[in-house]
């Protein structure tokens, strides 16, 4: 067999916010019920700890005033840059996943004109007028669907070599009257891919996607304020949680495992599940029926290496984040070998799925 053209990672990068929000911080919050408008009649202890119960989270991370998405994706892009050992003029395209664009601190008015990519580019201060720019919604998969439009590009002959981020400021579009509000962070995530000939399938390998709009649209929306009292023309995030989680537990798993079968490969060969960290007790479920669909019940201890519960939901840049930060000894009792194959999924607002099965080159 001749060789093929294949989409390889040749480097990562990250940008984790320094400010540190613990769960303590929202004890002064006064949380509505958005189903009638008023002030939850139960403590703000009991809601928080109900809410570390579910999601696990105890703390996440928040951008600096003076920082904005550009920012935090252009720092992410240097840094895999310097990993990878690249100069970023080099780079075919820059692809961002992210939801909101550029929100200024005291706003919650979203800034996508310019695009993302092209914001980025220009404080990279990259010159290549062949390095293309694009901006990719698709909720939290906006990284994993950023990876599948890499793929395409890389293996179509057009472009060699390009950056796919995940960046995401949710802090300032959430509802501070809304107790959801707990789930959501900052960060920004990279990689470099490049093409690589092959006669054996490496790096990415296989993918599937899913998406429902018709009766599921609606599960993670921008809306108004739980507070009755806030200016109904302002938005925010808005989830209807216990249904997501019920879409995401049904449908996720099925999709990784066609995305496994189309790879020509069995369960048993993934070494590590890279997902989403939008709750630790979905992703759990997710994954225990992903098993459940091989007939399994016995689950490898470290194989969802888990971040949310010191970072939180930081959206489109969870799954490059926990790549980068394994692959540079960051995330303690995980690895990511050279062969070893691994699982990027994420699902989110749409709804959208993505699942993507890639295999750790060799060489």
């Amino acid at each position: 067999m001749g060789k093929r053209i294949y989409t390889k990672i040749i480097g990562s990068g990250s940008y984790i916010p320094d400010v540190k929000i613990s769960n303590d911080h929202f004890l002064s919050y006064q949380f509505f019920d958005p189903s009638t408008g008023k002030v939850f009649d139960k403590s703000n202890e009991e809601i928080i700890e109900k809410f570390r119960e579910i999601t696990g989270i105890v703390e996440r991370r928040w951008v600096k005033p003076d920082q904005v998405t550009s920012d935090i994706a252009a720092h992410a892009i240097s840094d895999a840059c310097n990993t990878a050992g690249i100069d970023k003029e080099d780079l075919d395209f820059i692809v961002i996943g992210h939801n909101f664009g550029d929100i200024p601190e005291g706003s919650n008015c979203t800034d996508v004109l310019p695009g993302l990519a092209n914001k980025v580019k220009e404080k990279l201060k990259i010159r290549n007028p062949g390095c293309i720019c694009m901006d990719i919604i698709s909720g939290c998969p906006g990284w994993t669907q950023g990876m599948i439009v890499a793929d395409s590009f890389i293996k179509s002959g057009f472009h060699k070599r390009g950056v796919v981020v995940g960046a995401d400021v949710l802090s300032r579009i959430s509802d501070p009257y809304d107790r959801d509000s707990m789930i959501y962070a900052d960060g920004a995530g990279a990689v470099i891919v490049e093409a690589k000939k092959s006669r054996k399938p490496v790096g990415i390998v296989s993918h599937s996607s899913r998406s429902d709009s018709i009766r599921f649209a609606g599960m993670l929306t921008l809306g108004p304020s739980s507070n009755p009292e806030i200016d109904r023309n302002k938005m925010y995030i808005k989830m209807l949680g216990h249904k997501l989680y019920l879409y995401a537990i049904n449908h996720v798993p099925e999709i990784v495992k066609d995305s496994i079968e189309k790879a020509g490969i069995e369960l048993t060969d993934i070494k590590k599940v890279l997902i989403h960290q939008a709750n630790a007790k979905m992703d759990d479920a997710m994954l225990s029926g992903l098993f459940k669909l091989y007939k399994k019940r016995k689950i490898p201890e470290d194989i969802m290496p888990m971040s949310i519960f010191k970072l939180g939901n930081s959206s489109t840049a969870t799954v490059p984040t926990i790549y980068d930060l394994i692959m540079k000894g960051k995330m303690d009792g995980h690895e990511i070998n050279k062969g070893d194959y691994i699982l990027f999924i994420s699902v989110g607002a749409g709804m959208n799925i993505n699942s993507i099965v890639y295999k750790v080159p060799v060489k």
